[in-house]
């Protein structure tokens, strides 16, 4: 159960929201060839001087990214799918690419519970819950 978490220096839209989960969702299921239904996602909204990254300009808009997933993916599906999200906060929430910055945390499938179940390995082409 991926848990893909946002944090903001800015406030945005329900409707910019709805679109930005949604895209965030599939890109998550194609890149990392899984299902949908046990994606969670967090948006954190903070004031402008609350969040800062060493190479922005403090006034600047900025994105930190924490993406806990499964282990298993390899690099260059973590890589492609941090430039994918790197796009979508740009095209989403108008903020630059180099004020973005992703952290990925890697865990074995049992770190992960739904009421159902806990989450198996990783494997190509699962869908989870099913």
């Amino acid at each position: 159960m991926p848990h893909l978490q946002f944090e903001l220096n800015k406030k945005v839209s329900n409707e910019s929201k709805e679109e930005f989960i949604t895209q965030i969702r599939e890109s998550f299921s194609t890149i990392m060839d899984t299902g949908t239904d046990h994606i969670a996602i967090s948006i954190r909204e903070y004031d402008k001087y609350s969040l800062t990254i060493g190479r922005a300009n403090i006034n600047d808009d900025i994105c930190l990214m924490n993406l806990d997933i499964r282990e298993g993916r390899t690099i260059e599906k973590r890589r492609k799918l941090a430039l994918k999200y790197m796009e979508i906060i740009k095209e989403n929430f108008g903020i630059n690419q180099k004020n973005q910055y992703i952290t990925f945390t890697e865990h074995k499938g049992e770190d992960f519970h739904l009421v159902e179940k806990y989450l198996a390995t990783w494997q190509s082409g699962e869908d989870p819950l099913n």
